[in-house]
């Protein structure tokens, strides 16, 4: 059985708050933003180069599917998603 895709709505809410994670916080060009977000797109400009820990999928079975399975760790992922929207007042 084959897993779902990610849900992503490319809003750039966890591009813009890499600052909050130890894990992004590298990627931090200066105001908590990724370094390789198009500010006008919302789009990485290296994705098909991004880091793992940019791509969700991979990153769980690299990392985490011996902890969460995938549907859980999507879960808790929209519950980030959501409480980003929430505090930066985007449209969900």
């Amino acid at each position: 059985m084959s897993k779902t895709s990610f849900p992503c709505t490319a809003c750039g809410q966890c591009c813009k708050n890499v600052h909050l994670s130890e894990y992004t916080n590298s990627l931090d060009r200066g105001d908590g933003t990724c370094r390789h977000l198009d500010d006008k797109s919302l789009l990485c400009t290296i994705y098909e180069q991004r880091p793992i820990i940019c791509r969700i999928e991979d990153y769980h079975e690299k990392y985490l599917s011996h902890l969460y399975d995938w549907d859980g760790f999507v879960k808790m992922n929209l519950e980030v998603c959501k409480q980003l929207k929430d505090s930066n007042k985007i449209p969900k």
